[in-house]
């Protein structure tokens, strides 16, 4: 499943080795520049959702595989481009497809660019993956991927089960939404630096279009930032710890209770970054919706019943935009 788009950018990590200032379709609109750059970050706030893994499930995910997942990530990027291009999203230079290497999808030729470039692998429901896009170098990277899959689905359980619990819902309401057919994508960012940190974006501001993000934040360099009454707040860097993050799609099936936050990252002048990111969401055919327990009289409905395949449609739409799918599902 492609979409002819005819418009390919280099990989980011091109244009950082080459040391220039970011070309201008990289750089921001003046009143949405960040200020400053990740290496300078403001003084951490309170109340910044992080999640220390052991804490969340009750038993260790070993700090070495967080610690491998990060290495084979790191040694993917620092493949040749020749060898990273075996798994190119775009098909014949132009055709896009969401899984593999290279850019985000480029929807216009006005469309700001992001400073990162990305590994995007579906790595659940298990029999639809598509190993001819998993590298095969490093040796490990596979094996590792498939462990962090298995363990952060544990995590995410817990999670959604505990959320279900403060909603009053049965324990099991949000469990029982991820059938067989439920997918998770694993996302590989890698964020090189730039010399202009005040102009561009590592990500664009947006929020995400899944149930529940679990990302895995680079130990060293700080760059997420999520927006807080109107203002920008740096998330900490905790190394060995998870960040869970609540996307759109438990908004829509909390009836508004948990918020999906608006979130951004920021680039280093002086240090590349690496994420890796978890992103679950329904079976695409299965209908998104707020929980029948949470809408009465005094809570009524906020968000329209639609398909998720169709509501992560409007979400690559709008997140090329710079706009929020959320909106497109509120009543």
């Amino acid at each position: 499943m492609g979409e002819e788009t005819g418009r390919k950018h280099a990989v980011v990590q091109q244009l950082a080795a080459d040391g220039r200032d970011p070309p201008s379709r990289y750089v921001a609109r003046e009143e949405d520049r960040p200020i400053g750059d990740s290496s300078s970050p403001a003084p951490p706030r309170s109340g910044v959702p992080v999640v220390d893994l052991r804490r969340a499930t009750g038993h260790e995910i070993p700090e070495a595989l967080l610690d491998e997942v990060m290495n084979v990530s790191r040694a993917f990027f620092c493949l040749p481009i020749e060898e990273k291009q075996k798994y190119t999203n775009l098909i014949d230079g132009k055709e896009f497809k969401l899984e593999g290497y290279g850019n985000d999808r480029v929807a216009s030729d006005d469309q700001i660019l992001d400073w990162s470039d990305r590994l995007y692998l579906l790595v659940q429901p298990e029999g639809q993956r598509n190993l001819a896009l998993w590298p095969e170098t490093p040796a490990s990277f596979r094996e590792v991927l498939h462990e962090f899959t298995t363990q952060c689905k544990r995590v995410a359980n817990r999670i959604l089960r505990a959320m279900a619990q403060l909603l009053e819902l049965d324990e099991d309401y949000f469990v029982s939404q991820f059938d067989e057919k439920a997918i998770t994508f694993a996302r590989f960012n890698y964020y090189p630096q730039c010399s202009r940190p005040d102009l561009v974006f590592g990500i664009k501001p947006h929020s995400d279009g899944s149930v529940m993000t679990i990302l895995l934040p680079d130990k060293d360099v700080g760059g997420l930032q999520v927006l807080r009454d109107g203002e920008w707040v740096d998330v900490p860097t905790i190394p060995h710890t998870l960040l869970v993050n609540l996307g759109d799609g438990m908004e829509i099936m909390s009836n508004g209770t948990f918020k999906s936050p608006v979130h951004r990252v920021v680039t280093n002048a002086g240090k590349e970054r690496l994420s890796v990111a978890m992103f679950y969401a329904l079976d695409p055919e299965r209908e998104l919706g707020p929980a029948a327990g949470l809408i009465d009289e005094e809570r009524p409905r906020l968000y329209k019943t639609v398909k998720t395949k169709d509501y992560l449609a409007v979400l690559f739409e709008t997140f090329a935009k710079g706009k929020r799918a959320i909106d497109w599902a509120k009543v």
